[in-house]
C-alpha cells in the first residue's frame, strides 16, 4: 500500500500533527508533504488529509486538493482547531470536508486542538459574536501537546487497519 500524508498548515499546528500521523504509519511506502508539493494523489491508495479549521470550514487551498484527488480513493481527514474536541464548529468542518469528497471513500475523521494566532484571539474577542469562542480557544494554549500527537498516532494506526481490511482492499479494479 502507498500511503501519503498532505497537510496544509499555518501556524505548524497540523504539520505536527501530520508528523505525529506519518511517523504511527507503519509501511515503508510512505510520504510526507504539504499540499502544494503533492505531485499526483492518485499515486496513492490511503491519503490522509490534514488542515487547520477556518471559520468552521476547509480553507480554500485543503477544498482544491480534496476535490483534486481521484474517484475511489480511500481518505483519513485529519484538522487542528482552536474549539474544544468535539466541539461544534470544529465538526463542522468536517461535515464540510465530507461534502467535498463525493465518491471517495472516508475511512475516519481525527480533529486535535491546536494554537491560535494571538492576532486572530485579540480581534475576536472584541466582536460580540465571535467572543464566546475567542475566550475557549486561549485555552487551546500549547496544543497540540503530547497527548494530542499520541492520540494523532493511534488515529494513523487504526486507518492503515480500516484501509487494509476493507473488502477488496489492495486489489485493482
Amino acid at each position: 500500500m502507498n500511503i501519503l500524508v498532505a497537510y496544509y498548515s499555518e501556524t505548524g499546528n497540523t504539520r505536527k500533527t501530520a508528523e505525529a500521523i506519518f511517523t504511527g504509519i507503519q509501511h515503508t511506502r510512505k510520504k510526507l508533504l504539504p499540499i502544494d508539493q503533492v505531485e499526483d494523489p492518485g499515486n496513492y491508495d490511503l491519503i490522509f488529509c490534514g488542515f487547520p479549521v477556518h471559520n468552521h470550514s476547509v480553507p480554500a487551498k485543503m477544498t482544491h486538493f480534496l476535490q483534486a484527488i481521484p474517484q475511489g480513493k480511500k481518505i483519513a481527514l485529519f484538522a487542528t482547531h482552536g474549539s474544544l474536541r468535539g466541539g461544534e464548529k470544529a465538526i463542522s468542518a468536517f461535515y464540510a470536508a465530507l461534502s467535498l469528497t463525493g465518491g471517495r471513500t472516508i475511512l475516519g475523521t481525527f480533529g486535535c486542538r491546536g494554537q491560535v494566532k494571538f492576532q486572530l484571539l485579540e480581534e475576536w474577542i472584541e466582536k460580540p459574536q465571535e467572543r464566546s469562542w475567542a475566550l475557549e480557544a486561549q485555552s487551546a494554549h500549547g496544543h497540540p501537546d503530547l497527548v494530542d500527537l499520541e492520540d494523532a498516532r493511534a488515529f494513523a494506526d487504526l486507518m492503515l487497519h480500516a484501509a487494509e481490511h476493507m473488502h477488496g482492499a489492495g486489489k485493482k479494479p
